[in-house]
Formats: structure tokens, C-alpha cells, sequence
């Protein structure tokens, strides 16, 4: 203990105070001359980090989306925490579609879930944050205001056991539970990613199948092993070094069952189905992330591939200059590419469709075997389709006395399978619903009315048979509505 006389006075205190102010002033102010800032700011830091609290949580970070492709782990923790919800938790997303069974519940942001693995806990939590805006003025993608990720929190010990065990474990036991609960998905494109067009999903949910598809019997019996000798060949293709993927070209008149094909190809193979648009595509650059982020086992579909965009070729104006970069946008160069070229390796087990009317207007690069290995002609109805429809429609599994009129009107009528299967749908009672076929076969046969081409103006080959006749022999008197109908054409 001090006693009174030994205590400094207040003036002694201020002024030891004082002086030792002045002294810090003038080590700052030379240590700010002497020391160049980068120096001074480390060595702050470097202290700052020295008495800093050390946290003994690590936390790991899955974000939605790993630079152009969609993020596995993360696509595994979502399904995974569904089976992990307790009763703590306050907020859940629920949705069901009119043919799902069962409700789909997802985590809500912010929500927070308790996992125990082997004896150590893990503390999960969905965080949704705004997404940065793109600096470039020509995007004209609306993009979505959430970055969505979640994050994975434990005791820095056990790092080992999370990347090495626990991780893999959430990726088989999502595998598992997605096999358990397989839904076709059809994907469709999106404006309401943060990274721009995105892929978006609804079941897929169309009932078509090989067995009620109307088409020539032995095609259909050749793409249904075309497709089965595909999924079967990895390692072939593996071994010649070639990109496990397929293309199939549908071609043929207006409602002759080419989208119907493509869901029972889907159906047959359990694979989810892209409708990709081209339309929508902003460049090669939009078409390669598109690619990168579909999934393996699945159909990618572009319909009516000759009228969906017109593909500058080769990076070139219609008149032959080469175009400014800042216009160039989908090019015929980039599609080929993202079929054929180096970026098509990037996934297995695809198949690439492509519908058209008209195969004669596509360009001959795109048909070469490797990018179209398989060339399906869908044509008019013929007996063997007709029989098939007058089954699934009519429940008319053995004969009719009206089949062999109609099978003979058949070869000699144009027909879609669709325009048969409408006429069959008017009534439930067969006799009513095949003589209204009849009808309609011959109205067709007696009227010459084959399908007109709407950009060449040609006609049928019905009336064009009929012309000829008539030019060869004396002329025809016609009525009147006839030479309206021709002088419309």
C-alpha cells in the first residue's frame, strides 16, 4: 500500500500523460514519413489477425450454380434436407402437381437444419442473397434479384470426415431418393435466372408410348433398337472415342406424330426432355451454357429447327461481308459446334432431335451422320397406323366391316395420323366414328385435296395428277367453285 506522501499529484499525472501523447504523436508522424503505406496496412492487419478470436466452426459453401453448370452438391443437398426437416423448423415451400402423389416441400431461406453423422453435428442453413447486376448495357435478360447456395457449418476437426465421408453420402443417398421418386422432367427456357436464360422444369407428363404411336411398324421396331443398342454401348463409344450422345431427325408433313414420337422415346428411355427454342438464345455464348447445364440421360429437342432462326453463316452477312462483332449473335458455326464439335463432349448418354416439315431447307451440315446419325421420315397414315388408331380410340382390336374400304381409300389418300385420329374422336360408337372416316377419305380422294405448300405454292400430288390428265385429254368443264378453288392456289 502506498501511503499519502508516496502518491503523485494530478499535475505530476498530467503531465507524465501529457508527455507521453506527444512522444506516440511524433513515433506516428515519423512512422507515417519512414513507412510507406502497403507496409504500415500489413502490418495492421497482420496484428488485427494476431488478437483476433479464432473461431473453431468451418463452414462450407454450395452455391446453385459452378460458373456455367448447375452445381451437383448443391442439386444433392436439396434433396437430401427434405428428409431432414424437424419439427423446429418455422417456414417450408409445399407445391404438388395434379399427377404427383405426394407433396414436394423444400426449405424456405434463412431456414436451418440440424444433421448428425457419425456422432458429429452439422448445422445446414438455405441462404438466398441478391445476385450482382451485369455491367453489360446490351443484356437484355431480366435478371432474378436471388443467388441461391447453402451452407454447410461443423467443428474445424472434422473436415476430414465431412469432405471425405459425409459429402459423398448426401450425394448417394440424393441419387437414391431421386431414382425412388423418378419423374420425367420437361426443361424449358427461363429468363428468371441470375446468370441470365436458365433452364426451368415441369413434369413431364405426355402418355405417349411406342405401343400407341402410329407409324410403319418396322420403323418403329428400328428406333425403338436404335435407341435401346445406344444406351447400352458406354464403353463402345469410349473405346472409338466419339461423345456419347445420338441425333435424330424427324421430318414429314404437319401432324404425321413427330413431337408424339419424341415423348415416347422420352417414356421408353426415362429421360427428361429440353425444349430448347432458338429463338430465345442470345449467342453461341447462351447456347454453350444451355448445354453445359443439361443433364446426362436426357433429349435435347429443337422443333421446326427451319423456320426457328435464321443462322448467319459462318460469321457472315447475307450479302458475303463479314458482319461487326457486336451484331453477331447464333450462329450456323456455333449450333454445329455445340452438336458435333468439342463442346458436345461435355455430358453422356444425350440424344439431339430435331423436327422440320421441310428437310430439303436445312442446311446439308447440319444432316451429316455425327450430328443427325438417324433420318425418321413421319409420313401420311397408312392401314397398318390406321388399324393401330381404330384401337386406342375405338377399342377395335379384331375386324370391321368398314376396314377395307377405308384401307383401300388410304393408299389412295393423303392423310395425317392426326387429321384420322380427330375424325375417330367424334363418337364413341364405332360404326358412326369409321363412316364419318369414310367420308372424310373420300371428300379428300374426289376433291384432290393434297397438302399445299404455303411458301412454294405447289399443289398435292393428287392434283397435280388430275392436271395433268386434264392437259393431256380435251378440257374439263369444271364448276365454279372448283376453278376458284385452282385459281386460289
Amino acid at each position: 500500500m502506498f501511503s499519502s506522501k508516496e502518491m503523485p499529484s494530478p499535475s505530476s499525472l498530467f503531465s507524465a500523460y501529457a508527455s507521453m501523447t506527444a512522444s506516440i504523436m511524433l513515433f506516428r508522424s515519423m512512422a507515417n514519413d519512414i513507412i510507406p503505406y502497403p507496409i504500415r496496412n500489413y502490418l495492421v492487419s497482420s496484428l488485427g489477425y494476431l488478437f483476433k478470436p479464432r473461431s473453431r466452426l468451418l463452414t462450407l459453401v454450395m452455391e446453385e450454380s459452378n460458373g456455367m453448370v448447375r452445381n451437383q452438391v448443391y442439386d444433392a443437398s436439396e434433396v437430401y434436407l427434405c428428409t431432414k426437416i424437424s419439427p423446429d423448423t418455422e417456414r417450408l415451400k409445399v407445391s404438388k402437381t395434379p399427377r404427383e402423389k405426394n407433396l414436394t416441400i423444400r426449405l424456405e431461406k434463412g431456414e436451418k437444419i440440424i444433421d448428425l453423422f457419425e456422432g458429429v453435428e452439422l448445422k445446414w442453413r438455405f441462404v438466398c442473397a441478391e445476385a450482382e447486376k451485369g455491367n453489360n448495357p446490351n443484356d437484355q435478360v431480366v435478371a432474378r434479384a436471388e443467388k441461391r447456395s447453402f451452407e454447410l457449418s461443423f467443428d474445424k476437426k472434422y473436415k476430414g470426415l465431412v469432405l471425405g465421408s459425409y459429402v459423398p453420402f448426401v450425394l448417394e443417398k440424393a441419387k437414391a431418393i431421386r431414382d425412388q421418386q423418378r419423374v420425367l422432367k420437361m426443361y424449358t427456357l427461363s429468363t428468371q435466372g441470375y446468370m441470365g436464360v436458365m433452364w426451368d422444369s415441369i413434369n413431364l407428363e405426355h402418355p405417349a408410348t411406342f405401343e400407341t404411336l402410329a407409324m410403319d411398324p418396322k420403323l418403329k421396331n428400328d428406333v425403338m433398337e436404335d435407341l435401346d443398342r445406344f444406351v447400352k454401348r458406354k464403353g463402345f463409344y469410349k473405346k472409338v472415342g466419339k461423345a456419347w450422345k445420338r441425333g435424330y431427325l424427324l421430318y414429314g408433313p404437319p401432324g404425321t406424330g413427330k413431337s408424339s414420337l419424341v415423348a415416347a422415346m422420352a417414356n421408353h428411355l426415362k429421360f427428361d426432355v429440353y425444349d430448347l427454342q432458338l429463338a430465345n438464345i442470345m449467342g453461341d455464348y447462351d447456347l454453350r451454357r444451355l448445354l453445359l447445364s443439361t443433364g446426362n440421360r436426357s433429349i435435347l429437342v429443337i422443333e421446326d429447327i427451319d423456320c426457328s432462326i435464321d443462322l448467319p453463316d459462318r460469321r457472315h452477312a447475307p450479302d458475303g461481308r463479314k458482319q461487326p462483332e457486336h451484331h453477331i449473335q447464333l450462329t450456323l458455326s456455333g449450333l454445329l459446334n455445340f452438336i458435333d464439335g468439342l463442346w458436345s463432349s461435355c455430358g453422356d448418354e444425350r440424344i439431339i432431335i430435331f423436327t422440320t416439315n421441310h428437310k430439303d431447307r436445312l442446311d446439308p451440315a447440319l444432316l451429316r451422320p455425327g450430328r443427325m446419325d438417324m433420318h425418321i421420315h413421319m409420313s401420311y397414315c397408312n392401314p397398318q397406323g390406321f388399324k393401330l388408331l381404330a384401337s386406342n380410340y375405338l377399342g377395335i382390336h379384331g375386324y370391321h366391316h368398314l376396314f377395307g374400304e377405308i384401307e383401300g381409300l388410304l393408299q389412295d389418300t393423303e392423310v395425317s395420323p392426326a387429321q384420322v385420329a380427330e375424325e375417330l374422336m367424334k363418337s364413341e360408337d364405332p360404326d358412326i366414328a369409321l363412316g364419318g372416316l369414310v367420308k372424310l377419305l373420300k371428300r379428300k380422294k374426289l376433291e384432290g385435296d393434297g397438302p399445299v405448300d404455303k411458301d412454294s405454292k405447289t399443289v398435292g400430288i393428287r392434283e397435280v395428277k388430275r392436271q395433268k390428265v386434264e392437259t393431256k385429254g380435251k378440257p374439263v368443264r369444271m364448276s365454279r367453285r372448283k376453278v376458284n378453288r385452282r385459281r386460289n392456289i
